[in-house]
């Protein structure tokens, strides 16, 4: 899914009820990761679910490189921040990526104010390990 739709989306609801429910179906889109995937390599550390997130590195076609996510969690309302995360960074240039913050979003879709904290740590978690592993494919 396109950020900028699921963004038009948040607005249009203006319940935290119907914004969860958005999140898990958000969730739901999410293309399942086969069972090798599962490893300790893919799971993000810092979450209180249980993420992983399979990363394949490519280029565009001036030669940068180019980084394309996917992922899971065993929680649903998590599941559906997975899938935020990656519809803000999945796909793009590893500089794009570095310079993408996504505090600015949260902020606006109101995640800050309305996650638990154990569910926003986990957020920066995943953010971190993205940007992380877009500083090395930028400098190999």
């Amino acid at each position: 899914m396109v950020i900028d739709d699921i963004i038009g989306n948040f607005e249009l609801l203006d319940e935290w009820e119907d914004r969860y429910r958005y999140l898990i179906e958000l969730g739901r889109t999410l293309e399942p990761l086969p069972k090798e995937a599962y490893t300790d390599e893919n799971k993000v550390r810092g979450c209180a679910s249980q993420v992983w997130l399979e990363t394949t590195q490519g280029q565009d076609a001036a030669g940068a490189p180019t980084l394309t996510f996917r992922g899971d969690s065993d929680a649903h309302i998590v599941r559906g921040l997975v899938a935020l995360v990656l519809a803000l960074y999945s796909g793009r240039r590893a500089q794009e990526i570095i310079d993408t913050d996504a505090a600015p979003l949260f902020k606006q879709l109101g995640l800050a104010e309305h996650l638990t904290p154990q569910r926003a740590n986990g957020l920066r978690s995943m953010v971190e390990r993205i940007k992380r592993e877009a500083r090395e494919a930028a400098t190999a």
